[in-house]
């Protein structure tokens, strides 16, 4: 049975020799090829591997990566990288496909006895993949760039350690009063504000100047305002894209500074 949905053809419990004729018609055009049904494994390269009959996923992309799946597990059995070259043939039965890498000189062949389901799709992907910071993160961009917290912020220290656990940021304002910052990577609620609360309470009693405590976030809970208006606290916007952004950016300083010295 075959069922097309544009760009995906579905074709449920085939034959052998239309599977194959399949396989290689998404191969040569470049598409992603997704087959499920019972296969077994051999793999020749630096090393020799044998995987056991069993009902199992192959999934070859548009790039030549081939990764074999359990249906247990997020990590592929047997994969190959991008790259490689297949080859497809039906004998006694048995349908292979093989993924030949050159260099290394590799190969992985999947051979299947029975094809439950054999797919072909055309997948558009033009979305970019974003891993912004974390709160680890967060803190070292407000050292590099104290104003990304306010202008004239001056840190002293990072992860200071006081008697409730660790204050994430520590420093002075432009008007000399000591500042502690508390970082939260995503919208920061009651518990946040309470644990600042703690923190500046015992700063307070160690020093003899006027103190602010600042929790630092992308955003606040619902509510959340009244509690640090109450407890004398402030919000500061903290947008975890940019801090990373300013990671990349003295990272690349710090490899430009690099490179030019070993020029000397």
């Amino acid at each position: 049975m075959c069922l097309n949905y544009n760009p995906v053809s579905v074709f449920v419990d085939p034959d052998l020799a239309d599977a194959e004729k399949i396989a290689k018609e998404a191969i040569s055009q470049h598409k992603m090829l997704l087959i499920a049904g019972n296969c077994w494994v051999h793999y020749v390269g630096r090393a020799r591997s044998k995987l056991d009959p069993g009902e199992r996923i192959l999934i070859v992309k548009e790039d030549g990566s081939l990764l074999v799946h359990r249906s247990t597990g997020y990590e592929p059995v047997n994969w190959q990288p991008p790259g490689c070259i297949f080859q497809t043939c039906l004998k006694n039965g048995v349908l292979e496909l093989k993924a030949i890498r050159r260099k290394p000189r590799e190969s992985v062949s999947v051979f299947f006895d029975r094809v439950y389901m054999i797919s072909s799709l055309s997948l558009k992907d033009p979305g970019e993949f974003a891993l912004y910071a974390s709160e680890e993160d967060m803190q070292k961009a407000i050292l590099f760039e104290p104003s990304l917290l306010e202008e004239g912020f001056k840190p002293i220290s990072y992860e200071k350690r006081v008697e409730p656990g660790f204050v994430d940021v520590y420093g002075l304002d432009k008007n000399g009063k000591f500042v502690v910052v508390e970082i939260k990577r995503r919208t920061a609620g009651k518990e946040a504000v309470l644990q600042l609360a703690k923190y500046l309470e015992f700063i307070k009693g160690r020093v003899s100047r006027e103190t602010r405590g600042i929790l630092a976030a992308p955003s606040i809970a619902k509510d959340v305002q009244r509690l640090l208006e109450t407890l004398n606290l402030e919000f500061k916007p903290l947008d975890p894209k940019k801090c990373a952004e300013v990671l990349n950016r003295f990272e690349t300083i710090k490899l430009e500074a690099f490179f030019k010295q070993g020029s000397q």
